[in-house]
């Protein structure tokens, strides 16, 4: 794998889709990656998983454009550090040769949140990454043949003091080498609720967000190096418990997520016990479903992640 930054304008159009998400900055600096997907990250028809995404952040931007980034390393070591905090996802209907390499290109966005007088609440780092790859199946054979758009992925990151006492972790100001104090670009930060929302237009299957009857009990299966539950367990977690509902209803589950949103309100650990709320809909055709997660035993309106899901 390997990443190579440049600057250059690269503002393509986002994938249309019923989740909104920034449009790629102009001018923006950007790096470019090969990576192997593994079996599990295109379904049998072909299409790509949109968590099959992810990974193409971490080879760009976090490996390539801000590896030696000397402002983010000095904030690093002062224990300012930028968490992810809502993922924006898109997929087209290409199919991918799984065993041929896919080509990635990722850049990024440091920007501020202010309220309606200006005073700056948040920090952010937003990133941008899409993928493209050789068209074709193995099953039954085809291709490879041209280079087609899998899909394109927006990623929110929120700067933070993680390890300091809860009323010391807001972060307003960097405070040193290679950062501004204030990032010039303003990102209006969507509640994270809103995440949970039927989106325009969509018509409700379900009168309410209905409890899925699965409860899920986390175990270091389920976790990751930062200590805590990978961030792409909770999208397969929506989505089995979204396939789980569509089989009481009599529907068809041989579908995909083809668009996502989700918003991350507080980490998980091994042993918590969680549960899906969710509220199926339909949209131009397709079924999708909107919900949140809450940890076992806390009240409903304290979810630790909201999220929704578009399949076809």
């Amino acid at each position: 794998m390997s990443a190579a930054s440049r600057t250059a304008s690269w503002a393509p159009s986002w994938i249309n889709g019923p989740f909104a998400a920034p449009e790629i900055p102009d001018a923006s600096p950007f790096a470019d990656a090969q990576l192997r997907l593994r079996w599990e990250d295109i379904a049998q028809d072909g299409r790509i998983m949109l968590t099959a995404l992810a990974p193409a952040i971490g080879w760009t931007v976090w490996g390539g454009l801000l590896r030696n980034h000397e402002g983010m390393v000095a904030a690093g070591k002062l224990g300012v550090i930028s968490i992810l905090s809502r993922l924006t996802a898109s997929g087209t209907d290409e199919p991918l040769r799984v065993v041929e390499p896919v080509a990635s290109r990722g850049t990024y966005e440091l920007a501020h949140g202010a309220d309606a007088d200006g005073k700056v609440e948040r920090l952010f780092m937003n990133a941008w990454v899409e993928m493209r790859g050789a068209r074709g199946r193995m099953v039954p054979p085809e291709g490879p043949g041209p280079e087609v758009l899998a899909g394109r992925l927006f990623v929110e990151h929120t700067f933070t003091r993680m390890l300091a006492p809860p009323d010391q972790r807001k972060v307003v100001r960097f405070d040193v080498p290679g950062m501004p104090e204030v990032p010039a670009a303003r990102y209006a930060q969507p509640a994270p609720r809103t995440a949970m929302e039927l989106p325009p237009g969509a018509t409700p299957i379900d009168d309410g967000y209905l409890p899925d009857p699965a409860l899920t009990c986390f175990g270091l299966e389920h976790t990751d190096s930062n200590q805590h539950v990978n961030s792409l367990v909770y999208p397969r977690l929506f989505v089995e418990a979204a396939l789980r509902r569509l089989d009481v209803l009599g529907r068809d589950r041989k579908v995909l997520v083809r668009h996502l949103d989700i918003a991350y309100r507080k980490p998980c650990f091994a042993n918590d016990r969680v549960r899906v709320h969710l509220r199926l809909f339909e949209l131009d055709g397709r079924v999708g479903a909107a919900g949140f997660l809450v940890a076992d035993g806390e009240p409903l309106d304290r979810p630790r992640v909201y999220a929704r899901i578009l399949l076809a």
